[in-house]
C-alpha cells in the first residue's frame, strides 16, 4: 500500500523539478525525500525520474503515475475539506420522568430536534432512578421531579401540577367539577404501577371506606388511559394526561400536586438553547408555571 507522504513527496518534486526546492515545500531534508522517492519507486516497481545534475525529468512510467497521483491528493484534500466544515454533532442524554405523557415527550423530541449540531438521547425511567443516573455521569439533564437529598439545591423547578381521576367520557359523574371518593365505591379501579403517589392514593380510598375492583394494573399510562377511554374503569393520573373519551374531574380532599423541574449533570455539560427547548415545551404543554405558585 502506497501512503500518502510518498504521494506528496512525488507531486513536489513533478512541481519544483528539483529534490532540494521539493524538500523544502514539504518541510523534510533532501536525504528523507530521497529515501521516500527510493520507497515510492520500489513499490511501484519502476523509476519514476530521470535525474541529472541540473534537473529531475519524469519518465513515462512517471508521466503515468503522476497522472493517478493528482487524482488521488485531489480526492484527499476534498475529503479533508468536507471534514473541516462538518460539524460533528453533540449527543446530548436527556433523563425523562416515565410517568411523563407520550405527547409530551414527542414535542420534546421534535423541540430538540430543531436545534443544529445536537442529538438527542431519550432515557426514561423513575424519579430515583434518573438521580442514580444524573450522579452517574449516565445522562446529562434530566426532567423530573423535586428530589430528595444533597441534589435538591441543584433542581429548578418549572411547573406545577395536581393530581385528578380520568374517567371514560360516558361516565355518570364525567360532568361533575369534583368527585367524593365514597362516589366511586362501586366503581373498577386502575392501577398505575409507577405512579409517584400509589401508596397515598390508595390510603385516601382505603380512609374513606372504597376497596374497589382492580381490574388492570400497568406501567403503561398509555394504555391504562385506552382502558379508560374503553370504558373498563377509572384511576388517579397527573393533570397533564388526556386523551379522547377520556373526562378529567378534580377528587375532593385530595390536595397533592407535584413539581416537574429540570436537573443538570454540570452547568457546562448543557447548552442553554437545549434547556430553553425543554423549559419551554413542559410550560407549554403543562402550564401552571411553577414561579406564578
Amino acid at each position: 500500500m502506497i501512503e500518502r507522504y510518498l504521494l506528496r513527496y512525488f507531486l513536489a518534486v513533478v512541481e519544483h523539478g528539483n529534490f532540494t526546492r521539493a524538500a523544502e515545500s514539504c518541510n523534510v531534508t533532501q536525504p528523507t525525500l530521497s529515501v521516500g522517492i527510493a520507497r515510492l519507486e520500489e513499490s511501484v516497481g519502476a523509476r519514476l525520474f530521470h535525474r541529472s545534475n541540473r534537473r529531475v525529468d519524469l519518465t513515462p512510467t512517471g508521466a503515468q503515475f503522476a497522472e493517478h497521483a493528482r487524482r488521488i491528493e485531489a480526492q484527499f484534500n476534498l475529503a479533508e475539506a468536507a471534514m473541516k466544515h462538518h460539524r460533528p454533532e453533540a449527543i446530548m442524554r436527556l433523563g425523562v420522568l416515565s410517568t411523563l405523557p407520550t405527547a409530551i415527550v414527542a414535542a420534546m423530541a421534535a423541540a430538540l430536534a430543531e436545534l443544529d449540531g445536537i442529538r438527542t438521547e431519550f432515557v426514561e425511567g423513575r424519579a430515583s432512578e434518573l438521580t442514580d443516573r444524573l450522579e452517574a455521569a449516565r445522562i446529562d439533564l434530566a426532567i423530573t421531579m423535586e428530589p430528595q437529598g444533597r441534589l435538591r439545591a441543584d433542581f429548578e423547578p418549572v411547573v406545577t401540577e395536581g393530581y385528578s381521576l380520568a374517567l371514560p367520557a360516558s361516565h355518570p359523574l364525567a360532568q361533575r367539577t369534583a368527585i367524593a371518593a365514597p362516589e366511586l365505591a362501586r366503581d373498577v379501579m386502575l392501577v398505575r404501577r409507577h405512579c409517584e403517589l400509589l401508596g397515598q392514593t390508595s390510603q385516601h380510598f382505603t380512609a374513606r371506606g372504597v376497596r374497589p375492583f382492580f381490574a388492570a394494573r400497568s406501567r403503561s399510562d398509555d394504555r391504562i388511559l385506552a382502558l379508560v377511554a374503553a370504558g373498563v374503569g377509572v384511576t388517579v393520573m397527573p393533570d397533564c394526561f388526556a386523551a379522547p373519551g377520556v373526562a378529567r374531574v378534580r377528587m375532593e380532599d385530595f390536595a397533592h400536586v407535584r413539581t416537574l423541574g429540570l436537573l443538570v449533570r454540570e452547568s457546562d455539560s448543557v447548552p442553554d438553547a437545549v434547556v430553553e427547548r425543554v423549559r419551554g415545551v413542559l410550560r407549554e404543554k403543562i402550564g401552571g408555571d411553577w414561579a406564578d405558585r
